[in-house]
């Protein structure tokens, strides 16, 4: 059984071959925009100028010669599937044209994910297509978590909390179950920090509580985009500045976040390495605002007995780690400087543990479509 799985982020896509349960290729075009490159292993290709279609188009050409047999399926992120879709499911245009109406509700994603599905369907038609969705993990929550205190007929046309990186606290929390049996039941708070974060409070395995919200946008700063603000600001916006909802949308989707609390750049890496002064601010907030959701998420779970962080910045960011832990003993939280250097697996220094798990998104998306082939 062969599969591909692509996983189309807002800054990249990230894909891998399957073959049975085996992983046999992977890699990912990374920042997308104008200066992409396509990874494979230690294989770099400049792409230069890339938009996301473009480098769907990339990776297939890539992977087709790799292929020992004809794709028999392609498992998608999908990142809204709305109020409609809990499960994965295989993509028919009934679907698709359902999924295209979600674009508003994740417009920076959504169109992309579509783009992906649109362009692989072209290449392989006769492989099975089969949509994995970022809220589907979060679609247990007790109604008080997923409500907003407006008239309540908006939220039986769909307006509610989502929640979103599903498939990334998917895995984090089979990898729990099998590596960290003791904490399979207990009270855990995952931190998915990469150029889109979230965090999400997890009891069992099971997703009771999440930073993200109706959109993308909620909860955390992100790379170009706000997380929380106050809807006051936006009609401030909209009455004193004349800003109507096109301008609103692209400022708090793609000029927001660490690019404009900078003003230099979205990525993490490059503020760490920045020596001016609204680098450090950009991350004094961004740390600011995890702390702050990590009381929140311990408040919702009524305690807290593991934190894990994952995601590009979580996994790999060790001042991020160590500006975010300082001085939470209260929650029994303590960081080992040493360990957290290392990017160790474990860098609590007491008895609460902080985990560096590397989220894999593809191998949930992998075992959906392999379930899906099977059916």
């Amino acid at each position: 059984m062969s599969i591909l799985t692509l996983n189309a982020g807002s800054s990249s896509i990230k894909f891998s071959v399957w073959e049975d349960e085996a992983r046999t290729l992977s890699g990912q075009v990374d920042r997308i925009g104008p200066d992409a490159t396509l990874r494979i292993g230690d294989d770099r290709t400049a792409l230069g100028p890339t938009d996301h279609a473009n480098g769907v188009q990339a990776i297939l050409s890539a992977v087709a010669p790799h292929l020992q047999t004809p794709l028999d399926g392609i498992g998608h992120r999908v990142v809204h599937g709305g109020p409609d879709f809990a499960a994965p499911v295989t993509l028919t245009p009934q679907v698709i044209a359902q999924l295209e109406k979600y674009i508003p509700l994740a417009p920076l994603h959504q169109p992309h994910n579509l783009a992906a599905v649109n362009a692989a369907g072209k290449a392989f038609p006769h492989a099975v297509h089969v949509a994995c969705f970022d809220t589907a993990f979060h679609r247990g929550h007790p109604w008080v978590n997923d409500t907003f205190a407006i008239p309540r007929a908006f939220y039986d046309e769909g307006v509610r909390r989502y929640g979103f990186h599903g498939l990334s606290y998917d895995y984090i929390t089979r990898h729990l179950a099998s590596h960290y049996p003791e904490l399979a039941h207990n009270r855990v708070i995952i931190a998915h920090l990469g150029n889109g974060a979230s965090m999400c409070a997890t009891r069992g395995g099971q997703s009771v509580g999440s930073t993200m919200g109706f959109s993308a946008l909620d909860g955390l700063p992100m790379g170009t985009r706000c997380g929380q603000i106050d809807p006051g600001v936006l009609l401030y916006l909209m009455d004193a500045k004349g800003m109507d909802a096109a301008d609103i949308s692209t400022m708090l989707y793609k000029e927001s976040g660490l690019k404009g609390l900078s003003g230099i750049s979205h990525d993490m890496r490059t503020l760490l390495a920045s020596d001016a002064p609204e680098a450090a601010q950009a991350i004094d907030y961004y740390c600011f605002r995890i702390r702050r959701e990590i009381g929140a998420m311990a408040a919702v779970l009524g305690g807290l007995d593991a934190l894990v962080f994952c995601g590009g910045v979580g996994e790999n960011a060790a001042p991020i780690r160590a500006q975010v832990i300082a001085d939470m003993d209260f929650l029994g939280l303590r960081i080992d400087a040493e360990a957290n250097a290392e990017n160790a697996t474990n860098v609590a220094l007491g008895d609460t543990p902080i985990l560096v798990i590397p989220t894999d998104e593809e191998s949930v998306i992998a075992s959906a479509t392999r379930a899906a082939l099977h059916a």
